[in-house]
């Protein structure tokens, strides 16, 4: 009887973890025209071993899912796929992309667009839908707590020299858990 009823409790806390409800770059830009909120975009590949471990690792983090979830359009693309993504008029594509491809296949032209340099690559988009900075490579859930309140308050529009995110982040005290 003692298992039953620490597995129910079990289940209840894990069944009650916040998780991020991700969507297309499509659905986040019409979500935005009803509410505006800001995007945080994850460009990631299949085969990128750094993409799955900041999946795991931080995106199911609990504060991280908390934060992202309550302040921000959560997207996942993938930088390799097949989507087809209407942009500011212009439409993006992969018209190499091969199905029957394993590992690594052709770069879709909107990755191409943002500028992706590598995977994993977070990018921050207004509520007006325009990009604000991407954040190239692993996050832990620490090193993007910086970014996704930084984002959030607008805090990055304050600075005026190359020293002003150094001295802003050397100020910055991470709250979430590891």
């Amino acid at each position: 009887m003692r298992l039953i009823f620490f597995v129910f409790v079990l289940s209840s806390f894990w069944g009650n973890a916040q998780t991020i409800e991700w969507m297309s770059f499509e659905e986040a830009l019409e979500a935005q025209k009803k509410n505006p909120k800001k995007m945080i975009i994850d460009v990631y590949t299949d085969w990128c071993g750094p993409c799955k471990l900041m999946d795991k690792k931080t995106f199911q983090n609990p504060d991280v899912a908390t934060y992202i979830s309550e302040h921000y359009y959560a997207v996942k693309f993938n930088a390799e796929g097949q989507e087809i993504i209407n942009y500011f008029g212009n439409t993006f594509s992969n018209p190499n992309y091969d199905p029957n491809k394993k590992g690594r296949n052709s770069t879709h032209q909107f990755t191409q667009f943002l500028g992706v340099k590598g995977y994993p690559t977070v990018i921050f988009v207004s509520e007006m839908g325009d990009m604000i900075t991407p954040l190239v490579g692993y996050q832990n859930p620490q090193q993007i707590e910086l970014y996704l309140k930084m984002i959030k308050q607008g805090d990055y529009m304050i600075f005026s020299k190359p020293g002003d995110f150094e001295k802003y982040r050397k100020s910055f005290i991470p709250k979430f858990r590891g």
